[in-house]
This record gives C-alpha cells, structure tokens and sequence, in this order.
C-alpha cells in the first residue's frame, strides 16, 4: 500500500461526508502526513507501521502516540488494510493530574475579574460560558441570540444532538450584552467582520488575560475550563453519568480524564488517612 496525495484526499473527503469535525479533520489530515512523511512514499507494510510506532515513542507521549495511531488506524480500516494496523499503548489511568495543570476555582474568578477591569467584557463573558455551562470551545457558536433567549442551546456536533441549558443569571449578563452590542440574530460571540469566534482568537486572548492576571498561562485554555465545570458538577451531583451525557461524551471513561483531582489534593487525602504508624 502507498500513502501519497491523493490516497489522503480519499480517506479526507470520507471524514467529511461523514460530518467530522473541521477540528479532527485537520488532525487526521497531519497525522496521516506524518505517516506519509515516515515511509517517503514507498509501498509500506506491516513492519513499516512497527517502526513507525517506535518513532512516535521517542518523540511524543504516550497519548499522543496512541492519538496519532488512532488515526492510521482509522486510515487503514478506510483501504480495508487491517492486516497494518498496530495496537496502540497501554496506559494506566492516572490517579491525580499535575498540580501545573489544574485550574482552580479562584485562578478562574481571577481570570473574570482581571477581564472586566481591563474592560474586555467579551472575553469574560466567554470564559463565563464555557465554564457555566461546560460546552467545548467549538461549540461556542451554538450560543446564539435565539439560544440565550430561550435559555437553552441545541447542540448538533459530530452527529449527535445535546441540549445545554444556560443559566438564569449568564442568561441575564448575556441578554444585557448583546443588547449592548445591537446583535439582533446569530452567534453572540464574533469577530468584527461578524464571523463565530475561532479557537485561536480565545486562547491568544485568555493568554493575555492570565499574564495581566499573574495566572500561569499554562494552565490557561479554553478546555481547561470545561474541566473546571466537571469538576464543579460532580462535586455537587455526584453522578458521573450524568455528568457524560452533560459533557457529551460516548465513553464515560473519557469523563473519568476530567474528574482527576490535583496532586496537592490528592496529597491531603493520602494523609488524612492516618495510615503511618509513629514508633
């Protein structure tokens, strides 16, 4: 089998027709030319995808290998090639997540405060829904005009249908914004050309809030705070299925990712065990 230009077209051309994301799209898309890139364009087999995968190991992480594995899987099942696919990594799942990582709910309120008093009312206002409400990043331009009038948002996304509801008082700051701002009918969250807000345009502008806010910018994306709504949400309901259907997820071992507490409190659990024994 040969990995060229046009065989990539092919499987690209067949995520779209099956209404993938543009988001996972444009990964698949990479990561198959990473593939390509490896084998430089001979015919590849078995062994091939074998060295491959090693290369990965002493590049990425390991979720990152089994991410882009996924994706030459996904490749290979598209030719009817399954005799090159290759198992993706074991990974024990992690007890606690770096504490570098975790947001916390008063680096968050920073964040909204450090937004308004720098006048960047919309950047707080988005920050303020996504983590209100728990919806991805792409997911944004869902909360149109119409949507918060209604107090709900109907979300169609790589074939499945959610509903999210907005709170009262979101609802309220929202209404107050966009009649504000004289936006009478789609997104509420655009650019001045009146174009959805992109990924790129949030991150780069939370970023700029987190340095103002002397917040680690490492911490600071816009997934980061859906994380920060699951943790919230579970902390009250307790219901991690629940919490799926909430977030959207087929797999509930994918909510698990986001229940994971920080190493700082993990730590102050183990001690308050009272295991160690004084001699």
């Amino acid at each position: 089998m040969q990995i060229n230009k046009g065989s990539i077209e092919r499987f690209i051309s067949e995520l779209v027709n099956n209404e993938y994301s543009t988001r996972t799209i444009e990964k698949y898309t990479r990561d198959i030319e990473k593939l390509a890139s490896f084998v430089k364009g001979r015919s590849i087999d078995k062994q091939d995808v074998i060295m491959f995968k090693e290369f990965l190991c002493s590049r990425y992480k390991p979720r990152s290998v089994n991410s882009i594995l996924a994706a030459c899987n996904h490749f290979f099942d598209y030719y009817e090639r399954p005799d090159l696919k290759v198992k993706q990594l074991k990974i024990q799942q992690e007890a606690f997540c770096p504490e570098e990582k975790v947001l916390s709910r008063q680096e968050y309120e920073k964040l909204i405060h450090t937004a308004y008093q720098t006048g960047d009312t919309k950047s707080g206002l988005i920050m303020q829904t996504i983590c209100c409400t728990g919806i991805r990043v792409s997911e944004l331009a869902y909360i149109t005009v119409q949507a918060v009038r209604k107090g709900k948002a109907e979300i169609r996304l790589k074939g499945k249908n959610r509903t999210i509801l907005i709170p009262d008082k979101l609802q309220k700051l929202l209404l107050i914004y966009i009649e504000k701002c004289k936006i009478t009918q789609g997104a509420v969250f655009v650019t001045k050309r009146g174009n959805p807000l992109n990924r790129t345009n949030i991150w780069r502008e939370m970023k700029r809030i987190a340095k103002t806010a002397k917040v680690s910018l490492e911490k600071v994306f816009p997934h980061n705070l859906r994380h920060l709504f699951a943790r919230e949400f579970y902390k009250i309901k307790k219901d991690i299925v629940q919490l799926a259907d909430v977030l959207g997820h087929s797999n509930i071992n994918t909510t698990r990712i986001y229940m994971l507490s920080s190493g700082k409190e993990h730590r102050r659990m183990l001690q308050s065990m009272n295991l160690l024994i004084e001699t």
